[in-house]
């Protein structure tokens, strides 16, 4: 449905974008991961026609991407605006009318998503009431009010407390579940795992990896740890057998040089902590981002 071939872009010396090139079938929902200023918004704003590759191709449908295509386009931008002035509303009203869409049309989805994050009572309100959280919930109901074919997200769970990004979460799931192509841009690794069929890493304006999220995890063999335990374990980052280690609250990930040491790994920990769970894993998104973009440096 969308698809980048050989796309460039640089500000002065700046090669923001270069030589990316991916592919996103219809109904799927693909992440573009990375760092801060690797070239995600700058990638996203071509695809929206904000600004001009200076060298490459979009498609849209198979056919060179045109100005008439943003109409199956929604498209919530990292650099959020919203008409402080307006009520609710006339906020999302307006921009739904921009799209083609009648009024009947558009109050049934404003009362079908304010129902959802549970804000009827914000319908009639200033729209400079609103807290940053609640405004982004406003402003990703303006970018879907017309039924967009694709919805395009730039960093939708920036800013977000962690229930109110499950439920832009899940939203995102529901739209892709009646068919919806969706694209966003994340630095959060756990919520693109969560949802991404397809991804691709993106660093300094290079694509460092790109494909399914499954055949990506694949591709990185079965030498990772999960391991949960209780009592002092901060000796196993200086055993032989360890490669890295990722600290979380809870648990640690413990990725080893060879995954047949698995077994030698455990008989050194057994006796020296207590151990709740020890599972041989697939790496997550964050380790394969974090051993990516560190490759890169």
């Amino acid at each position: 449905m969308i698809e980048l071939k050989r796309v460039n872009k640089s500000y002065e010396n700046v090669e923001a974008v270069q030589n990316i090139s991916f592919k996103v079938q219809s109904g799927e929902i693909f992440g573009i991961l990375g760092p801060n200023g690797a070239g995600k918004s700058t990638t996203i704003k071509m695809i929206m026609d904000i600004i001009k590759p200076d060298n490459g191709e979009i498609f849209f449908n198979g056919a060179k991407l045109k100005e008439s295509d943003n109409e199956h386009i929604g498209y919530l931008p990292e650099e959020r605006g919203i008409y402080k002035k307006s009520t609710v509303t006339d906020f999302i009203s307006y921009f739904g009318m921009l799209k083609g869409k009648t009024m009947h049309q558009i109050e049934l989805e404003i009362e079908k998503w304010l129902a959802y994050f549970d804000i009827q009572e914000w319908r009639y309100r200033k729209t400079e009431e609103l807290s940053k959280g609640m405004s982004q919930k406003i402003q990703f109901i303006t970018a879907i009010i017309h039924d967009p074919d694709i919805i395009i997200l730039d960093e939708p769970f920036s800013g977000l407390d962690p229930i109110s990004a499950d439920k832009l979460r899940d939203a995102i799931v529901l739209l892709k579940s009646k068919g919806k192509t969706i694209i966003f841009s994340t630095h959060v690794m756990e919520q693109a795992e969560k949802i991404c069929s397809h991804i691709m890493i993106i660093n300094k304006g290079k694509s460092i990896i790109s494909g399914s999220v499954a055949d990506i995890k694949n591709s990185f063999g079965d030498r990772m740890i999960s391991l949960e335990f209780d009592g002092d374990g901060s000796f196993i980052e200086s055993l032989d057998m360890v490669d890295s280690v990722i600290k979380y609250p809870r648990y640690l990930e413990v990725e080893l040089k060879d995954g047949d040491r698995a077994d030698e790994f455990l008989k050194e920990i057994v006796n020296r902590i207590s151990i709740k769970k020890y599972e041989r894993i697939v790496p997550s998104l964050h380790k394969i981002f974090v051993s990516s973009i560190g490759e890169e440096k």
